[in-house]
């Protein structure tokens, strides 16, 4: 695979025109007030753990205990399955460098609520479906169309798709 990140796996999820435009190294989000705002609630949340542990430059894993239970955090809910899938992606990658990882938790400390997340075998398989259709959406020679969402309003690439 085309070292997909944790981020590409999220954007999959997310709107695959953003992931087109993050692969092209197109950014937006800097200066972006939401954006910023979750690197604020990252930052500040959890001080007391190992954070931001970079694997491969691939995967970037927000904190982790014992490599055994790896946090990811966000400060919504929004668009939980992306972060279920990129939460996913981390424990497939550290289970094939034989790290027995028990599972993955989902973080939202605005919330006071966490998530736990489990990889099977099923998700297994979908998630090497999910790497190969990332690999055709970043090897496009032009973005993938408009698709609206709720979500577009509030994104940083709001005004590259829109105006």
């Amino acid at each position: 695979m085309n070292n997909i990140t944790g981020v590409m796996v999220y954007y999959y999820f997310v709107c695959k025109r953003k992931l087109w435009f993050f692969k092209n190294d197109i950014t937006m989000e800097q200066g972006n007030e939401l954006v910023g705002m979750g690197k604020l609630v990252d930052e500040t949340s959890y001080c007391r753990n190992k954070k931001n542990i970079l694997i491969d430059e691939t995967i970037n894993i927000d904190f982790l205990k014992d490599w055994k239970v790896i946090h990811e955090v966000k400060k919504s809910r929004k668009i939980s399955e992306a972060s279920k899938w990129q939460l996913k992606y981390y424990i497939w990658i550290l289970k094939g460098k034989g790290v027995d990882v028990e599972k993955g938790v989902l973080d939202y400390p605005l919330l006071r609520k966490r998530e736990n997340v489990f990889l099977d075998e099923e998700d297994e398989k979908e998630l090497k479906n999910i790497l190969k259709e990332i690999n055709i959406i970043v090897d496009l020679q032009t973005p993938p169309p408009i698709i609206k969402k709720s979500i577009c309003k509030k994104c940083a690439y709001y005004e590259l798709c829109y105006i």
